[in-house]
C-alpha cells in the first residue's frame, strides 16, 4: 500500500499524484494508492496522515514530495515506515520562515496565510537524523529552484539515492521512475 503524501499548495489532482495513480491504475494496484487532501496546518495534516497511516496497516510505503516529503520523513521514523521522498523539504521550517504570508493552493483555489505558528508546528516535526537509512528512497533534481537538493543528499546519507541533473522543484522525471517506487514499496518486481 502506498500513501502519498503532496506538497505545499498542492492537492491529490497534482502531476505527480496523478502520474502514481494512472501507472498503479494500468498495473491493477488502483486500490494500493490513497492520497488525501492535506489540511495546510502543519499540525492537522499529521494528524490526518497518522490516522490514515494506522488504518492502513503496516505493510505501508510513503511516498512524499516537497513538503509532503518532510511529513513522509517524521512519520517514517514515528511508525516504521519506508518512505520514498521526492524533492523533499528538509529544512521545512526555516524555509516557512522565507515564505510567510498570503498563500493560494495551485489546485483547489484556497487562500490561507502562512505564518510564525505555521513554522513552530513544522519545528515540532523536524527529525534531525534518520535512524535506519535503508527504509528510505530519495529522488533529488539537481535544477530545483526551490530546495538546496545537496541538503536532502546530506540527510539522507546511506540511503538509497537517485540524483537526475537539471530538472526543477516540479521533479520533471518522474515518469522515468514510477516503476522504481513501485519496486521499493514491494509492489512489483
Amino acid at each position: 500500500m502506498i500513501l502519498y503524501l503532496h506538497g505545499l499548495n498542492s492537492a491529490p489532482s497534482s502531476h505527480k499524484a496523478q502520474l502514481l495513480a494512472s501507472r498503479m491504475e494500468e498495473l491493477g494496484l488502483a486500490d494500493r494508492l490513497l492520497i488525501p487532501h492535506l489540511p495546510f496546518e502543519p499540525r492537522r495534516a499529521i494528524a490526518l496522515a497518522e490516522r490514515l497511516a494506522a488504518s492502513l496497516g503496516g505493510d505501508l510505503t510513503l511516498v512524499g514530495s516537497s513538503l509532503g516529503g518532510f511529513y513522509a520523513l517524521f512519520l517514517a521514523e514515528q511508525l516504521g515506515l519506508k518512505a520514498v521522498l521526492v524533492n523533499p523539504a528538509v529544512d521545512a521550517p526555516k524555509l516557512a520562515r522565507q515564505w510567510f504570508g498570503p498563500q493560494k493552493n495551485l489546485y483547489t483555489g484556497e487562500e490561507w496565510v502562512l505564518t510564525e505558528d505555521h513554522a513552530r508546528q513544522l519545528a515540532a516535526l523536524d527529525v534531525p537524523q534518520i535512524t535506519r537509512p535503508e527504509r528510505y528512497l530519495l529522488l533529488v533534481e539537481t535544477g530545483d529552484e526551490i530546495l538546496p537538493w545537496r541538503r536532502a543528499v546530506e540527510k539522507f546519507a546511506g540511503a538509497r539515492q537517485i540524483v537526475v541533473e537539471g530538472g526543477d522543484h516540479g521533479f520533471q522525471s518522474f515518469p522515468q521512475y514510477l516503476n522504481e517506487i513501485l519496486r521499493f514499496a514491494g509492489l512489483v518486481d
